[in-house]
Order: C-alpha cells, then structure tokens, then sequence
C-alpha cells in the first residue's frame, strides 16, 4: 500500500461503533438556531460586473491577483444571510471541491456511507459548545449551499459540521492536511520595534479548493471589526485580525483521539478576535472554551506589542511567554510548562517534522537582523531545509512545502495585513489597511487593497525548477496509480520523473514501491537506499523505508 493512502484502522473500528448506537443524534438534528429576533436587510442584490456586486452596505470584490474581497456588517443573520447571497456559487464550489476530495481519499461507496453516520454520531453534542450567534450566521450562509452531499439531512447542519472539518480531519485520522509555521517578532527583531507576525497556513484539500480565497472583513453588531482569510462560506478563522491590532492564527497540534467533537477551534479564534483587544482577554475567552483537538493558537497584540502562544487540548491548557528575547516560533509542537511531561507532544517532537521546522524558522529568522514585512515574507516562501540544504521541493520538512492555502504577514500597529496569491505562497502578497477597507468599502472599486505597499511575486515562479516541480507532482499520481494497479510504467518516464525533484525523498521511496510491486527487487533496493540518504520526512516515514530494505533483502539473498 502506498504510503500517500489514509489508514482506516482505528477509525473503521470507530464507525462500526457509530453504526451501533444513535443516542443523542436526533437531538443535534432538530437544534435549529432561533433567528426569529433578527431582521434581514431587504437590500437587493446589484451586480456591477463579473468582479464586483453589492447588497446595501456588503460587497463581494475579485481583485486582479486572484482574491474575493468581501465586506459585510450587521446582525449575525443578517450577515449569514447577506455572504450568502454575495458568494453562493463559491460556496456550492468550495463545498464540492472539499467532498470531491473526501471522496477521492474514501472512493469507497459504503465507507462514505458509513462515515456519514459516524459524523451524524460524533458531531452529536457540538451544537452546544457553539456561539448561537454564530450558528444563526451559520443558518443564514446554509441556505445558499450546495443541493448535494446532505451528510445530515438539512443544508444548516453540513454547514455547521463543516465548520469542525480542520478539527475532525487531523484528531481522527492524521490525515496530511495541517502543517503550519508561524512566527512573531518584536522590539530589537524588527526594524521600528513594532510586532510582525507570519505564518503559512499548510490546509490542503487540493489546489482548486486553494485557489479561491475568501479574504472577509467584518463588521458585526456586537464586538470588534476585523479581517480573516479563508474560503467561502467559512466563517471561523484560521488566520485574522481586528480593529485594535490583535491577530490570530492556529497550528494544530498532537493529541488522543476524542470521542466527542466540541467546540471547533476555528470559532474559538473567530470569538477572540470579536470580543479581545488585548492578549489577557484573548487567553479569558479561549479559558472558557471546549474542544476536541490540540492546537496552539499564536496571539499577537499591538497594545501589548508582544505575541504569546495560548495552547489548548482536550485535557490541558497553558500560555507560553517569550522569555528574554522578542520573538515566538510555533510550528506543531507545544512549547509551555504545561506540556513539557505530555507523552503526545514529546512523541510528535520526536517523530513528526515540526521540530525541523521550528529549527528552520530559528534559524533564519537568527540570520535576518532586522524583521520587515518583506523579509518575513520571505522567510514563509523558503523551500530548503536547515543549514540551506537541498531537500527537495515539496518536503514537509520545509517552510514552504508548495500547498499552502495562504501566507501571511501581519503588522499590528499599523492594522496592515498582506495576504498570499497563488501558487502557493508564490505570487504576489497583496497589502490591505482595516481602517482604509472600511472607510472605501461603498466605493465601485475591484480591490479595496493598497498598491502602494504590495509585495512582488517570488522570481522561483518562473523557473525551470518550479515548472518541474509542476510537472512532477502530476507524474506522481500517475506513479501511484499504476503502481496500484500493477500497470508496467516506461523505465525512461521513470528516469524522467526523477529528474523532476531530484533531492527529494518521496521520489524514490515511490519508484522503489513501482520496482517491489512489479517483483524487481534489486532495482527497488536501489531506490530505498537512495531515500536513506536524503532527508525523510519523519521518523515512520524512515521505518517504512528500512522495513522495505529488510523484506527485499530476505527475498534476494
């Protein structure tokens, strides 16, 4: 079995489980947010152009880079209601973009089916750890979903479970789906003193899902005005900030599987940048929060003009300070007393990629005397390894592992943000101001960006190695495929695919499965021990490797 399949093992054993049992799941079913008390805008829907529409004071933008633009303010369902209209063939998208990948991972019919019920089961108490006012902002987006994929029987509650889809997707399963690295930095690490924060945010459920990217900028009724990147029909936040310079931005991390989902972590950071200003209101407000998965939750705070990491699991909660220096690095691992004796975290130290990674963003960020926006750009779109080695591109060792949903760059004080365009974190990194977008937001503009401090693409775009890498990332489906189906590939395509991403492990690990599958095990041997010697990703990755080595060597001699 190739290494890129999910395992199903324990989360077989969980749906059988689900299939067992319903308690509860009628409840969550019927629970239909009360939206009686609100009022909704009879503001007509007018389309400008192909790249701007308007509904009263709301608006959707699609600037020149790539990006949705949109604006919107009021009561929770009003705002739902408004972002739906706005946005619904993105969101009818989005949402088949993401089941057609679930259904590439699981092309099984009845293990769809079966997960549908064990979603229906394990998502049966999330309901009551969720805001209603975010589940009435929730009802108002569900109307304007997609017809298909009704996992529960009404639009509202796919919707509301989509919203747990980050959280479900790496406490059930590990899939491959979030990777992050974040940094903040501040007094003698920046050119003026002022916080800077970056990350890139490592959500893959496939370049189509990646290339339409919502940035929102809202204005509720209650609570603080703010921005955050995302995808349509979103409404947590997985990187954001608000009107008084406090940012947000999430890196899961290592925990046991849950058995109940809870709070998803997206509206906990959504919650923070509503109602928080400063760094001890964010750590209140997610102190009183459930949830199901681990994750480290980088907060940034121009009145405190510092960053601390709030860490949250299902079982622990700490906050990790800085001490004597002014910078914060957070990959996927915790860094507070509260998690020093955790046998998870210690393991995934051990085992995963995010301690190389952290040493990665240490060490560059040690090599760039002073941090400016352009530079912590920079720093997010590095594709080698430590010490600048060549380790291929693509490697989850690197920063830039070439799958990003988005970058990003935050400068708090200023309430100026950049966010990527694709590929990647490649393109262009377009600059946005709060106070300017809410100011301009009427106006009959295609961007309510700021040229004038726009970060230019990244020249690799047009290399003959990004090209390649391209190439190669096409040709390794196909590798996979016909390893799987036990199809003879061309021995010069073979040569040729290697050539695409010379210096990366993946590469021949998988030629060695097309040699092993096809009985040629002294060309197979070959291969694996040219994986030993690049940099594998993690410590199960190079067992997997070795115990290649070890049956093709029982079988040769």
């Amino acid at each position: 079995m190739s290494f890129l399949k999910p395992k199903y093992h324990f989360i077989s054993f969980l749906l059988i489980l689900s299939l067992l049992t319903s308690c509860g799941v009628k409840k969550a079913q019927n629970d239909i947010p009360d939206v009686s008390n609100y009022e909704l805008s009879k503001s007509p829907l007018k389309v400008i152009n192909d790249s701007l529409s308007f509904k009263g004071n709301n608006s959707i933008r699609h600037n020149k880079y790539g990006q949705w633009e949109l604006v919107t303010s009021g009561n929770p369902y009003d705002m739902g209601n408004s972002i739906g209209i706005l946005s619904q063939n993105l969101i009818v998208k989005q949402e088949e973009l993401f089941f057609q990948k679930v259904e590439e991972l699981v092309p099984s019919k009845f293990k769809q089916n079966a997960i549908k019920k064990f979603l229906a089961f394990y998502n049966r108490k999330m309901y009551l750890h969720i805001k209603e006012e975010y589940k009435a902002e929730i009802f108002g987006i569900s109307k304007y979903s997609s017809d298909k994929y009704d996992l529960m029987g009404s639009k509202y509650q796919k919707s509301l479970y989509l919203h747990g889809a980050h959280d479900i997707g790496h406490a059930l399963q590990d899939l491959a789906l979030v990777g992050c690295s974040s940094f903040a930095v501040w007094g003698e690490n920046t050119v003026d003193g002022d916080l800077i924060i970056a990350r890139n945010f490592d959500f893959y459920a496939g370049d189509e899902f990646a290339r339409e990217k919502m940035i929102s900028f809202i204005n509720p009724d209650k609570g603080y005005k703010f921005m955050a990147v995302s995808w349509a029909g979103m409404i947590g936040v997985m990187s954001g900030m608000n009107d008084q310079g406090l940012t947000v931005t999430i890196n899961a991390g290592k925990s046991d599987i849950p058995l109940v989902a809870k709070t998803p972590i997206s509206l906990v950071t959504r919650e923070i940048l509503q109602y928080a200003s400063t760094i001890d209101e964010a750590i209140a407000i997610a102190k009183m929060k459930e949830v199901f998965v681990s994750e480290s939750i980088l907060i940034g705070s121009a009145k405190d003009n510092k960053a601390v990491l709030i860490e949250m699991s299902p079982d622990n909660f700490d906050v990790y300070n800085a001490q004597n220096t002014a910078k914060i690095i957070c990959s996927n691992h915790f860094q507070s007393e509260g998690y020093q004796s955790d046998e998870n975290n210690s393991n995934h130290i051990l085992e995963s990629h995010s301690k190389y990674r952290y040493d990665r963003m240490e060490e560059l960020l040690d090599e760039t005397e002073k941090v400016t926006p352009q530079k912590a750009v920079d720093i997010l779109r590095n594709k080698e390894g430590l010490n600048d080695e060549l380790i291929g591109y693509g490697n989850e060792k690197a920063l830039n592992q070439l799958l990003a949903h988005h970058g990003i760059v935050f400068q708090p004080s200023k309430l100026r943000v950049w966010v990527s365009t694709n590929p990647y974190q490649l393109g262009e990194f377009v600059a946005f101001n709060l106070d300017e977008v809410f100011e301009n937001q009427n106006q009959k503009v295609n961007t309510l960006s700021n040229a004038d401090y726009l970060i230019e693409k990244d020249s690799f775009v047009n290399s003959d190695e990004f090209h390649n890498y391209e190439k190669y990332r096409k040709e390794k489906v196909r590798l996979v495929e016909k390893t799987e189906e036990g199809v003879v590939y061309n021995s010069k395509d073979i040569a040729t695919f290697k050539s695409y991403n010379p210096h990366n492990w993946e590469v021949y690990f998988l030629v060695g499965e097309y040699y092993y599958e096809q009985k040629q095990y002294t060309a197979a041997l070959v291969e694996f021990e040219k994986a030993l010697t690049k940099e594998i990703t993690t410590v199960p990755d190079r067992k997997r490797v070795e115990q290649y080595i070890k049956k093709i060597k029982r079988k040769i001699r």
